[in-house]
């Protein structure tokens, strides 16, 4: 994992403050990342979150420390190996769960790839599903936080059954896709890069496609 985010072509500012292929606020986490931890070693966290694969290109871990008492999270530290969306959105995403004295971990658990990308005053279309990592990430943090105080009667596992297993992609969120228009293989993984870490699920993935638009769509084609 780079320490120093390196400069792509897709980020360089164009001509006045809204030049480039992302919003302003995207290069500013790009360029100046919030939270960045730079050595883990000797990080003390309360909670960690990992999800994603070298092979499809995304890692990202995420380091919380909460205040017991409150129930809030007080420090949102991570890391990514990923592309400038990657890196913006969960830089964003770090700063919304601790704004205004931190966010409760039951308010953490709903930040959402949708949130992040308001924030961020959205991403390029062929770039959203790189802020899908860091929310996901951050409810494994939380998971991790009461697996080791003890209270296993608040985990939570994702919604729906897991499909990718590398990425934990579920068919919820194959679902989800489909609804927002997502109807081949290539547009679900546009949006959740399902199979990319895992591609032995593609036939299944495929599968669920064709039942949700079947479902939704009065439409069995894929």
């Amino acid at each position: 994992m780079s320490n120093q985010p390196t400069k792509p072509a897709d980020v360089t500012p164009g001509k006045g403050s809204s030049g480039g292929f992302y919003s302003d606020v995207v290069k500013e986490h790009f360029f100046h990342p919030h939270n960045f931890l730079e050595d883990e070693s000797s990080y003390e966290a309360d909670g960690t979150g990992m999800v994603g694969s070298p092979a499809c290109g995304d890692v990202m871990r995420v380091w919380i420390k909460v205040d017991k008492k409150a129930g809030r999270i007080v420090e949102c530290k991570w890391k990514t190996f990923g592309c400038a969306s990657a890196i913006a959105a969960t830089s964003m995403m770090s700063d919304m769960a601790i704004e205004n004295g931190g966010l409760t971990l039951e308010q953490a658990r709903e930040i959402r790839p949708q949130d992040i990308m308001t924030r961020l005053g959205g991403l390029p279309a062929r770039k959203i599903h790189c802020s899908v990592l860091g929310d996901k990430a951050l409810r494994e943090a939380i998971n991790d936080y009461y697996r080791k105080t003890g209270q296993t009667d608040r985990i939570l596992v994702e919604q729906g059954r897991v499909i990718d297993k590398v990425l934990k992609i579920t068919d919820h969120d194959i679902e989800e896709a489909v609804l927002e228009g997502a109807d081949t293989l290539e547009k679900v993984q546009a949006k959740t890069k399902v199979g990319l870490g895992d591609p032995s699920c593609i036939p299944e993935v495929e599968q669920l496609i064709r039942f949700y638009r079947e479902k939704y769509c009065n439409d069995a084609k894929a």
